[in-house]
């Protein structure tokens, strides 16, 4: 399939060939991917768009190093996730790669400016809880800093959520069903945070979504069915 993302070899920032992923099911092998070409170029925005099943959220995994690939052969941010001990795809990933996930996933005992600072801080920067706050107000959360997830909107806590994936300031954002806790209004004010924190720290946006409206915020959109990918096409203009 042709990939309208592509440029030269310096500009891609993932490098997917003939991607598989095979999981063990009640009633055996069950293909999850099945043969994924992708490449994005650095500082795009992509939209994986597809129905439920359709693979697109564990296409994210294997791409964001938290699932392994069956078969085939994934470069990120210059890293050959293949070849990568869990250790080695742990490192690989700090630093380069933020993830926001549908879940919200801080931390209950600590602060919205801890849940931001200690991945920071355990990644070895001296300045962890600056930048958590720099980041917290960035995305508009300069007055919850002391605040706890229990006491924080899920928008808000949505925010904390794209906070700690952009402190590091990742060559790479990936997004699964960001606004899928969250209602109407919310939900659009978090993709336009997305889209706002991609564009000041030129990071390329990986976002996965079941919703075209979404979907055509961004320039690229990859459709995919059945473990495949199904269309791939720049967004017209």
């Amino acid at each position: 399939m042709a990939k309208p993302d592509g440029g030269s070899a310096n500009d891609i920032v993932i490098d997917a060939l003939n991607v598989t992923l095979t999981l063990s099911g009640a009633a055996g092998p069950v293909e999850i991917l099945k043969g994924v070409d992708l490449s994005l170029r650095a500082g795009g925005s992509v939209a994986v768009l597809g129905p439920s099943g359709s693979g697109k959220s564990s296409l994210m995994a294997v791409l964001s190093g938290l699932e392994r690939a069956t078969s085939g052969t994934i470069r990120v941010a210059g890293a050959e996730f293949g070849s990568l001990s869990e250790d080695q795809l742990a490192r690989a990933r700090r630093g380069r790669i933020g993830i926001v996930l549908q879940a919200f996933h801080l931390l209950p005992t600590m602060t919205a400016l801890e849940n931001v600072a200690v991945p920071l801080e355990l990644s070895g920067a001296s300045d962890a809880f600056e930048r958590a706050e720099a980041e917290l107000r960035a995305v508009g959360l300069g007055h919850r800093l002391t605040h706890y997830p229990a006491q924080l909107s899920g928008g808000e806590q949505q925010r904390v959520a794209i906070a700690r994936a952009t402190a590091p300031g990742p060559a790479i954002l990936f997004a699964d069903e960001p606004t899928g806790n969250l209602d109407g209004t919310t939900g659009h004010e978090i993709i336009d945070l997305l889209f706002d924190r991609q564009a000041a720290q030129g990071t390329t946006l990986l976002l996965v979504t079941h919703d075209p409206e979404v979907a055509v915020r961004c320039a690229r959109i990859v459709e995919m069915k059945d473990g495949r990918i199904i269309s791939d096409r720049e967004r017209a203009s």
